[in-house]
């Protein structure tokens, strides 16, 4: 796997010379050569050049190995001069890419030559096709070592020391350097940080040493991190942190490994919000209520929620709830001898895994699942449950998105010509004489059997005209009547005709409260198929029941489907 290091390379250079102290793994099977010793007939020649095959190019990996590159070699090419100290240091060697920052250290005690100077480089020997991610995460890695080494060496002279016990061990007149390695591996502390480094990168990504038992050296590779929890997908740092761009208030926090494990990853010299925050973690609360419990600063709760994505220790999700609606991940790689069947049994003894997330193979909410007789105790299991199932990446949560589609309905001509539906470029002649009736139906019937409302002419009325005292209330109600309809025309002013059209056959368009919230999510872009109604509930300050009962009103033009949040769709194992 192209994230793996093939190897980790430690060179010195000093007044002395360059040497190459130690280099892990240094036991490295060779690839076999059937040629030479290995020709069944001693008198054969060796074929040069063969004009029949191309010729085959030369490879330095060997079963995730570094292979073909001498000590002496190896010195040399990382002994780098004086202008590429405290630099990125970058080489590709046919399928080999070296990356390193080579360091330069102010010695503590000067050497017997009077020189008090002394470049290290750790280099990181990966394959050429590694991204340019996983080649920044190496180069990181080499400048935090070399950073913690410059510190040592200023406080105890540890990297001098170091450096001694290696050059002495090499000089002892050994068979090999692959002897001389070993004996080095047994007693100095810095190639053991070195070995368990390798380790810890070839293992789960995650680099936890102490650098003469001192000064902590923690890193996150997130390529191989992520690997564990999302079955070998490979995750780039780009899209974790566009997923933590994407943490919205409303979003809940996930753990993906239980309490007592996380503290560890707490050490003394961290932040104690953490621990504060983990005491009063619960994938039933948002950030906002996690934050508040916390009396901790939102944009704090965020960072901390960042750390723990990173670090593969947790995942972002909605908090669960009744309305949630879950159903089985595209790829949950289950089956019989799953070992995930024997992990579920052991945390919910007496129940089938199999048989648990059958129910979710249809879309189906928390609430659908929760009977009101159910005793306390049921609803936790089942809700501890769906907390094992979303660790394990076996379920997926749904959002309901709303699109806006009006409905193609062309205004149809009356017998005169005109639209049945006035438009915005024809709007009524305020002051006019209205056909007055108490009641709306009445008007609209009228209205539709090519009748005008509205007088074209309006008679002058003089000021000695009385206005008899039982017409005062039809008078009262035509005016709030086409206050009202032009109040309606007025919030959908900016919309095409045809749709304002399509839009005002609907009933819902009688309650200006129904019309102007329409208009102003309409207008705010949320009916274009990016937001979830959660997100729209948290911006616009709104009800579940508000914001359904709307788009239930306008579903002739307001279509809905259900899909994954991709804001959080990096962290389930088919996205």
């Amino acid at each position: 796997m192209e994230v793996n290091p093939l190897s980790i390379i430690l060179v010195k250079s000093d007044s002395k010379g360059d040497r190459l102290l130690f280099r892990y793994p240094f036991q490295v099977k060779q690839k076999n050569d059937h040629s030479g010793s290995n020709r069944k007939n001693p008198y054969t020649l060796n074929v040069v050049e063969d004009l029949l095959q191309p010729p085959q190019s030369s490879s330095n990996i060997n079963k995730e190995n570094l292979i073909g590159f001498g000590d002496e070699v190896l010195s040399s090419l990382f002994a780098v001069k004086m202008e590429l100290y405290n630099k990125k240091f970058e080489l590709k060697v046919n399928d080999v890419r070296f990356v390193s920052h080579p360091t330069q250290l102010q010695l503590r005690n000067k050497l017997k030559d009077g020189s008090a100077h002394m470049l290290i480089n750790i280099v990181f020997a990966l394959q050429a096709v590694a991204s340019q991610s996983v080649v920044k995460c190496y180069h990181d890695i080499s400048q935090r070592m070399g950073i913690a080494l410059r510190h040592e060496e200023r406080r105890r002279g540890y990297v001098s020391d170091q450096t001694q016990l290696m050059t002495s061990t090499h000089d002892d007149g050994l068979q090999n350097s692959q002897e001389a390695f070993g004996i080095i591996l047994e007693t100095s502390s810095l190639a053991k940080n070195i070995k368990k480094m390798y380790e810890d990168l070839c293992g789960n990504g995650l680099i936890d040493i102490r650098i003469n038992g001192w000064i902590p050296l923690s890193f996150c590779l997130p390529h191989k991190a992520h690997q564990s929890h999302l079955g070998g997908k490979i995750i780039e740092p780009e899209d974790i942190n566009r997923c933590l761009n994407a943490l919205r208030p409303y979003h809940s926090l996930l753990l993906l490994y239980p309490l007592t494990e996380l503290n560890n990853f707490c050490t003394l010299d961290g932040s104690p919000t953490l621990k504060r925050l983990l005491s009063q973690y619960s994938p039933l609360k948002n950030l906002q209520t996690l934050a508040l419990d916390c009396d901790l600063t939102l944009t704090h709760v965020f960072e901390l929620t960042a750390h723990l994505v990173y670090w593969a220790k947790a995942t972002v999700i909605f908090p669960i709830c009744s309305t949630n609606k879950y159903v089985i991940s595209p790829d949950p790689r289950l089956h019989r001898s799953s070992p995930l069947m024997d992990k579920f049994s052991e945390a919910f003894p007496g129940h089938d895994l199999l048989k648990v997330i059958s129910d979710y193979s249809l879309p189906t909410s928390l609430g659908q699942k929760c009977n009101p007789l159910f005793h306390p105790s049921q609803q936790s299991h089942l809700v501890q449950t769906i907390i094992w199932m979303l660790q394990h990446h076996l379920l997926l949560q749904l959002h309901t998105y709303v699109q806006y589609m009006p409905l193609d309905n062309m205004m149809r001509p009356s017998k005169n010509g005109s639209s049945k539906h006035r438009t915005p470029n024809t709007p009524p002649p305020r002051g006019g004489n209205f056909v007055s009736s108490p009641y709306p139906e009445h008007s609209r019937a009228e209205s539709e059997s090519g009748t005008s409302t509205v007088s074209e002419t309006p008679e002058p009325r003089s000021e000695i005209d009385v206005i008899p005292r039982n017409m005062l209330g039809d008078m009262s109600f035509t005016s709030n009547e086409e206050e009202k309809q032009d109040y309606q025309e007025e919030l959908l002013l900016d919309f095409p005709d045809d749709e304002r059209s399509s839009i005002f056959k609907i009933p819902a368009t009688n309650n200006p409260e129904d019309i102007r919230l329409f208009a102003k999510l309409c207008r705010r872009n949320y009916f274009k198929g990016e937001h979830h109604i959660e997100e729209i509930m948290y911006l616009e300050n709104l009800r579940r029941s508000q914001l359904l009962q709307l788009l239930d009103k306008f579903r002739d033009v307001l279509l809905t489907y259900e899909t994954e949040d991709p804001a959080i769709a990096m962290f389930s194992c088919s996205s």
